[in-house]
């Protein structure tokens, strides 16, 4: 149950940034440099670690600017997923885990990765672009989340829930706010006679 908290703490502080967690896991919690991380295990280190280094700061520096947010948004929305696997079978590999096991956390990794991104890009859609509040939130949550996912799972777990309660509320709010802009008669299909076009 523990390597389960750890792996949904892990793959959503993938959803909000790329590289800053596989960049935690591997200098803080790996004696052997992402040894348990698959295909970064198959790469040098010292190239592991210059790319991950680089993209962090590049994550961290162009989310305070909208052009940035939007170019960044693309790549983590494309990537989170498969990143989000990935943190789960690394949790099941240093857990010694079975096979199995492995996959089905990586799966819910990636769907929770992927879920948490979709909801930040509708947010961002919403409000035509994350207020820098918002961002520096972020990017506090994911190093939070990668830090408790090893060293308090339970905590990172609960922070999760939370967080997918969240997502489930804002899915509710945008539903309601989507047929508010239908005229009365249109509220069957939203869409036809919108007052604000998407």
């Amino acid at each position: 149950m523990v390597e389960v908290l750890a792996a949904l703490s892990l793959s959503a502080a993938v959803g909000m940034r790329i590289a800053l967690p596989l960049l935690l896991l591997g200098l803080l919690y790996s004696d052997n440099l992402w040894a348990n991380v698959p295909l970064l295990s198959q790469m040098p280190p010292p190239l592991v670690l210059g790319g991950l280094v680089s993209w962090s700061l590049v994550e961290l520096l162009w989310s305070k600017e909208r052009l940035g947010q939007r170019l960044l948004q693309i790549v983590q929305l494309l990537f989170s997923p498969i990143v989000g696997g990935i943190v789960g079978l690394t949790v099941a590999r240093t857990g010694e885990m079975e096979s199995s096991m492995g996959w089905i956390l990586a799966i819910v990794g990636g769907l929770v990765a992927l879920v948490l991104q979709l909801v930040q890009v509708g947010w961002s859609y919403r409000l035509r672009g994350l207020p820098i509040w918002v961002i520096f939130i972020q990017d506090f949550l994911c190093v939070a989340l990668a830090l408790l996912a090893f060293d308090a799972p339970k905590q990172g777990g609960l922070l999760v829930l939370l967080l997918l309660w969240i997502t489930i509320r804002s899915s509710t709010e945008w539903r309601r706010w989507y047929r508010s802009q239908a005229t009365r008669r249109r509220q069957a299909n939203p869409r036809e006679d919108k007052l604000d076009p998407d």
